[in-house]
């Protein structure tokens, strides 16, 4: 199998699938179950990066990882945004299994502060904003170093996103693909 089971034992991550709740940009959940998987490659890369976490003494908590193409266009379908949403049509890196949304934890689980909550769609959210607190500035490069020295490309306006290099390489995949669906069928 091209994706991959993540679980919080086996990657040492703890897992908070934001699109399993409600507490997303839709306000109900847009998975039926919360699943988490990664293409190999891009689960090779998690580990490299949780490796690097640990030495920092910080855990990675992820937010989202591969996204169904039936729950791109659900996402889509609420808010065509390009700016923050992968139409649908070209295809997301998550939807490929090569996209991680996360943060980091401190040595007790808590999250370090970033700035902005996950999904926030304002200049807040940018990798290079100078307006947020200079702590919020230290942990997202310290996010940005440890994922990068691991493999990951960043996107400049979400401190949480993280894809592979190569994403656009990748074939997209839909929840059928998966030996245990994350979607309802509509």
């Amino acid at each position: 199998m091209v994706l991959v089971a993540v679980t919080e034992t086996e990657f040492d991550v703890e897992i908070r699938l934001a699109y399993a709740t409600a507490d997303n940009l839709t306000g109900r959940p847009v998975y039926a179950r919360p699943l988490c998987y990664l293409h190999r490659d891009a689960a090779a890369a998690l580990r490299r990066a949780v490796a690097f976490a640990r030495k920092l003494d910080v855990r990675l908590r992820v937010f989202d990882a591969f996204r169904p193409t039936e729950a791109q266009w659900r996402l889509w379908n609420h808010n065509p945004d390009p700016t923050f949403l992968a139409d649908p049509r070209r295809g997301s890196p998550h939807s490929r299994g090569v996209a991680v949304d996360l943060t980091l934890l401190d040595r007790q689980g808590t999250p370090l502060d970033m700035g902005t909550p996950f999904d926030d769609f304002s200049d807040r959210a940018h990798h290079d904003n100078t307006t947020v607190p200079v702590q919020v500035q230290r942990n997202r490069f310290i996010l940005l170093g440890l994922m990068s020295a691991a493999g990951w490309d960043f996107y400049m306006k979400e401190w949480w996103h993280y894809q592979l290099f190569n994403a656009r390489s990748y074939p997209l995949y839909s929840d059928r693909a998966l030996p245990h669906r994350m979607m309802d069928d509509d």
